[in-house]
């Protein structure tokens, strides 16, 4: 039953969202606690984590984008009662999700050193980042596949399973990695690669669970639906909108690259405390980041049931909670830094750039997540090339050459600096370019919504 259209909007956002407050949390403390019990090793560990976050980005982006397009259709397919096609399309997605993983896997095993040496990654970081890089190249498809099953569990209405099996996973990797860090219970000590295969364990008995909700319990995987001929139709309609979402969302990683490059330039300890900041700030986006994820399928069974009036309001009571929490969260981390910087490393250099970073960038964070909400109403209004047309804005007009500048005129809080003029300005742009979106675009009729995505939306010639 497409149950997202039928009570009040506040009530509907909120109360899918509210589960998955603790599931985002644990999803974010993954990269927090590897970073927290990586810093007790020095400045050099650190620096080496801070040099993978592009990377470990990239794949995740890909993830989330393929994730974002079954998410899509399997809630069109929910809505229209065809349980049939949402196991196509759940299981096609899956095996889509495995296949691009091994690959990008693959070929970034072999391509380490000549890719973190391209980074800025020093002589005396690259075995550091080898370490910690081979192990979870190894290891990926468990951080894939749950990111996709998130949004699966979500549109069939079970967002509590979706935050109890990411609980799962957090928890397990907060107690192996200081054992596998250290050395505890008998286990080697083995520093860096240590955290990488704690995370790789936990997130892998993850999956293991959500397998098992989706045959189990929601019967949405089924193996017997993998025919060549179903599968290639799927994915043209998977890729109708993962293809411009992954472009959108790579977008991150390749911003962060440039601007570790920029920071690499200042000294190892500029990129570790940027990393350890990095970490810091995705839990501002905890709280914010649950209702989001909630937008997509809400935007997309309303737009398909011609409930316009809803997705407006939808987004009048988003962007007020993004803004109003974004607000709150500047407060709190600027008269709070030094405590987090002190948190995570007694280096005073490292602190200091490290609460530059956070009294900076954190006033940025609300309309940060106007921007990110906004990519998800035009997606769930079956734009998503606009979805990444506007992304694109943020990082090729703004951030890159703000950061260079800022680089230039005023060395690291001028980087800083060139990110938080970036959020204040494409958060605008998001908010102008969906209220126009949102005059102008009809809802598609039930025959259009089994078309494809590239299909919906336009008018048949006269």
């Amino acid at each position: 039953m497409a149950v997202l259209v039928r009570r009040s909007v506040p009530r509907t956002l909120f109360s899918m969202a509210f589960p998955m407050l603790a599931g985002t949390f644990a999803m974010n403390a993954y990269n927090l606690t590897d970073t927290w019990f990586v810093a007790r090793l020095g400045t050099l560990p650190l620096a080496a984590m801070g040099f993978t976050f592009p990377v470990v980005m990239l794949l995740t982006c890909v993830a989330r984008g393929i994730g974002g397009g079954v998410t899509t259709l399997v809630s069109h397919a929910i809505g229209r009662h065809d349980h049939a096609a949402a196991v196509r399309l759940v299981t096609h997605g899956m095996l889509l999700t495995l296949v691009v993983t091994a690959g990008m896997s693959f070929g970034g095993y072999f391509l380490i050193g000549p890719t973190f040496a391209q980074l800025g990654a020093g002589d005396e970081t690259l075995p550091l980042i080898g370490e910690y890089m081979r192990t979870w190249y190894l290891g990926a498809v468990f951080m894939t596949l749950p990111m996709l099953g998130n949004g699966i569990l979500i549109s069939a209405g079970d967002s509590k399973a979706a935050s109890w099996f990411m609980i799962l996973g957090t928890m397990l990797n907060l107690v192996l990695d200081p054992i596998m860090i250290f050395g505890y219970f008998g286990c080697p000590a083995m520093g860096i690669r240590g955290a990488a295969l704690a995370t790789v364990i936990a997130q892998g008995v993850s999956t293991v669970w959500l397998i098992h909700l989706l045959v189990r319990k929601h019967r949405l995987l089924a193996w017997r639906a993998c025919r060549l001929g179903g599968y290639l139709a799927s994915l043209r309609r998977i890729t109708g909108f993962a293809v411009p979402s992954i472009l959108s969302m790579i977008l991150m990683p390749i911003s962060a690259t440039v601007v570790t490059r920029i920071l690499s330039g200042f000294g190892n300890e500029a990129v570790a405390a940027s990393g350890a900041a990095g970490r810091i700030e995705m839990f501002a986006f905890v709280v914010p980041m649950a209702l989001g994820i909630s937008l997509t399928p809400f935007v997309s069974q309303n737009f398909g049931a011609d409930r316009m009036d809803r997705i407006r309001e939808a987004r009048k009571v988003s962007i007020g909670f993004a803004l109003g929490y974004g607000g709150l969260v500047a407060v709190a981390f600027f008269l709070c830094a030094p405590w987090m910087a002190a948190f995570f490393t007694d280096d005073p250099k490292v602190a200091g750039t490290l609460v530059s970073y956070i009294r900076i960038i954190s006033f940025g964070y609300g309309m940060m997540e106007v921007h990110r909400y906004c990519g998800f109403f035009l997606t769930g209004m079956h734009k998503p090339v606009s979805a990444t047309i506007l992304n694109a804005v943020r990082v090729v007009v703004f951030l890159i050459p703000l950061s260079y500048l800022g680089a230039e005129v005023g060395g690291i809080p001028g980087v800083f600096g060139g990110r938080l003029v970036t959020d204040l300005i494409v958060g605008g742009i998001g908010m102008v370019w969906v209220a126009r979106v949102l005059r102008s675009v009809p809802a598609p009729s039930k025959a259009e919504i089994a078309r494809e995505p590239n299909e919906i939306g336009k008018k048949p010639n006269a």
